[in-house]
């Protein structure tokens, strides 16, 4: 019996051990790879900078091409190499903002592509815009024309005779504003800029982006620019179709009534063949030409057209005023209050220094790497508000202990057999307190919007890390603290020393528990007789 009394403690004093150490090391180890990575937070528009775009979708769409048309812009963002870019939903607009961009022009210029894609048919070119105030021309308003002039229609007989050029009549009619570039219409549309030719009369459209599965840019054999397709089941026998009516002719990929790319349909064969869901478009492109044309076919069929409301491009420098001028006024606070904690609660106030750099070190290291996925939010200065709260929580997490602590050596037991005893009883206080923290949290993260949602998320994840530390840092230190006659009984940091226990109280206690252990040791021997 005696030999089994004498192991039990030594293994739940193993096991306190292990619980620190391993808690030590992942919070350290954590915070080592996250900094040896070069990880660092995903900062928000108002600490980084960058711009934001408020779109207003057309029409009433419903609310699964809202969430269809953010997966797509995500996409398509996440695709210009842009990290930290957030879309979402707020009411019945789509806000998208984009922190820690050099190039916000070149970016917004590309977001701006937000209509659908279509595939026209192209009847022939047409030269610039001569503009309203030359004689001839016709109004802004003027819808294009169906047709052109004989001898201008992109055929297969000019086109082999290399003969089309642009019509002069169409001069004097104005570019079909993106606005109205409707599928069903005829629309007279730019290509892109330096372009030749400058523009093209379309065709109504023959196919949707929704055909495109995906695109890459590439180089072929002979180090040409070309753009590599592949179309969804469904879309490989709708292209089929097309590409054979309109076999040697020109097809048209236009995005937001810019024509991005007029490839002729199989040029060099002499008879049809499917496609067989793949393709390839070549011809004379640089390396930016594909990798834009890319983008257009594999992120440009939104189900919805947008139109940009407002368009705000924030400069990082007031929000890092803000952030320091934050960040000091907690750190003096956060002073102030850990110096008190040591003052009164002496050594148990040391492990409260100790396991707010805990948290701090698996805090960051968490945050960083949630940075590089699109799981967690940008960390603003809301969010930085949600952490300076949970500091507090977390604070309350180690008082309550404390506290509870008191009320056992008060009730006349020793400070090592109340550090058992009292976090029994704390530690449902504590539950209780962060589950309505994180219930709080949760409920404002999916109810509210914008930078409040990241307030939100930094708020639970700290309440989290709350619970964790204060049971597999918090309660071994402070155990292996109070059975320790040397941290129990020092001078002027020791644990009774904060608990308000003078040193011959708590030997009284210990002796009076230690008689108390003897009878019931004396029952025992009893009972086994």
């Amino acid at each position: 019996m005696s030999a089994q009394r004498s192991t039990s403690p030594r293994r739940a004093r193993r096991g306190l051990w292990i619980s620190l150490l391993v808690t030590v090391a992942v919070c350290l180890g954590s915070l080592g790879i996250s900094l040896a990575a070069g990880w660092s937070p995903k900062l928000g528009l108002d600490l980084a900078g960058g711009f934001s775009v408020v779109y207003q979708p057309q029409g009433h769409p419903s609310q699964a091409d809202l969430n269809e048309s953010v997966n797509i812009l995500t996409n398509r963002i996440n695709g210009y190499g842009v990290s930290g870019a957030e879309v979402n939903t707020q009411g019945s607009n789509i806000v998208v903002t984009v922190p820690g961009v050099k190039n916000a022009q070149v970016i917004l210029a590309r977001l701006g592509h937000t209509a659908q894609l279509f595939f026209r048919p192209v009847i022939c070119y047409a030269p610039n815009y001569v503009g309203p105030k030359v004689k001839g021309a016709a109004p802004l308003n003027t819808p294009a024309p169906t047709t052109c002039q004989p001898k201008y229609v992109l055929n297969t007989t000019n086109l082999a005779n290399n003969t089309a050029s642009e019509d002069p009549v169409l001069g004097a009619y104005p570019s079909t504003r993106p606005i109205k570039d409707n599928g069903p219409d005829h629309v007279l549309l730019p290509g892109l800029k330096g372009s030749s030719p400058p523009r093209y009369l379309l065709g109504p459209s023959a196919l949707t982006g929704k055909a495109v599965k995906s695109a890459q840019a590439t180089q072929n054999q002979v180090g040409q620019w070309v753009v590599d397709y592949t179309l969804t089941s469904a879309g490989s026998a709708e292209w089929d179709k097309v590409a054979q009516e309109n076999f040697h002719l020109a097809i048209a990929v236009d995005l937001d009534g810019v024509v991005q790319s007029a490839p002729i349909i199989q040029p060099s064969q002499s008879t049809f063949t499917s496609f067989a869901g793949q393709g390839e478009i070549s011809g004379n492109m640089t390396q930016a030409d594909a990798q834009n044309l890319q983008q257009a076919l594999e992120f440009g069929a939104l189900p919805v057209r947008l139109v940009p409301l407002t368009t705000e491009t924030v400069s990082p420098t007031l929000g890092h005023s803000s952030l320091v001028a934050g960040l000091a006024a907690g750190l003096v606070g956060l002073f102030l209050v850990l110096l008190y904690i040591i003052l009164y609660y002496r050594a148990l106030g040391l492990v409260v220094v100790a396991g707010l750099a805990l948290t701090a070190a698996v805090l960051w290291a968490i945050i960083s790497g949630l940075g590089h996925t699109t799981l967690a939010p940008s960390f603003t200065l809301a969010g930085v508000t949600g952490l300076i709260v949970s500091i507090g929580i977390t604070v309350d997490s180690y008082i309550v202990y404390f506290e509870r602590l008191k009320d056992e050596t008060r009730s006349g037991r020793s400070v090592r057999t109340s550090v058992d005893r009292g976090f029994q009883s704390a530690w449902k206080t504590v539950l209780a307190a962060d589950f309505v923290s994180l219930l709080a949290a949760v409920i404002l993260y999916f109810v509210a919007l914008g930078d409040v949602r990241g307030f939100a998320f930094f708020l639970g994840l700290s309440t989290i890390l709350d619970v964790v530390m204060t049971y597999f840092f918090t309660r071994p230190a402070v155990i292996l603290l109070g059975r320790s006659e040397r941290a129990s009984g020092a001078e002027h940091l020791g644990v009774a020393k904060g608990l308000a226990v003078s040193s011959d109280a708590d030997q009284q206690a210990i002796a009076g528990e230690g008689e108390l252990d003897d009878g019931d040791h004396a029952d025992g021997e009893l009972e086994q007789v």
